[in-house]
């Protein structure tokens, strides 16, 4: 199968209104048609609202895939397909989370990129939706798309080709760690493997840790 970015999309923070509150957010992308840099914290152009719980080295670049948008397609009335709907840096065909191992390497324009973590949203998806229900369907679904970590900085293009480079483990794909995350049970070998994995993102391991205690004690 041939891999490549569909489109590059990024956002600078913007404040909006949500259940009568003001919220910062960078959740709102649109394309972008030149290339772009991609450094160890983020692509040209986009910013992280909350530092808190976004961005950092395990969550420097979000991948989602076209084959989730056909999905969402399907499910929602929604007026505005246009790619970076869904928060994503790169617009994928070609990768979805089930067939996206944790560690591997990937070239993406002439950027390295490493498969970090699912993406687990807060309730800004909530709010780029109008849909008090949109995280909660998200869940359901387990179709998160990919956090990348920056082995090698480059730039990237809408049209760039993505090359599996390294796999050097071949235990989780982003589809296995978002169902143990989501159904809050596993058996014990497998939660051996969350917890243990040398190239999970660290707090999404400890996370497992503090869960593993939690049902253990």
């Amino acid at each position: 199968m041939n891999q490549r970015i569909v489109s590059v999309n990024v956002g600078l923070p913007q404040l909006i209104e949500w259940q009568g509150k003001p919220v910062s957010t960078s959740i709102f992308k649109a394309p972008v048609a030149e290339r772009l840099q991609i450094s160890r914290l983020n692509v040209a152009g986009d910013q992280q609202a909350d530092l808190s719980v976004h961005g950092g080295p395990d969550k420097a670049v979000y991948a989602y895939d076209l084959e989730h948008y056909t999905y969402w397609q399907h499910q929602l009335d929604w007026p505005d397909w246009t790619y970076g709907l869904f928060g994503e840096n790169l617009t994928t065909d070609g990768l979805p989370d089930e067939t996206a191992y944790v560690g591997s390497i990937y070239r993406i324009g002439t950027a390295r990129l490493q498969v970090a973590q699912p993406r687990f949203p807060c309730f800004k998806l909530n709010a780029r939706f109008n849909d008090r229900s949109m995280v909660k369907k998200f869940s359901d679904a387990m179709r998160c798309g990919i956090y990348f970590r920056v082995i090698d900085e480059g730039d990237v293009q809408a049209g760039d080709s993505v090359t599996l480079e390294e796999e050097p483990d071949r235990t989780l794909t982003i589809r296995d760690v978002a169902e143990v995350y989501f159904s809050r049970s596993a058996d014990p070998d497998r939660m051996d493997q969350l917890v243990n994995h040398p190239y999970l993102a660290k707090n999404l391991s400890n996370h497992f840790k503090r869960f593993r205690w939690s049902i253990e004690k």
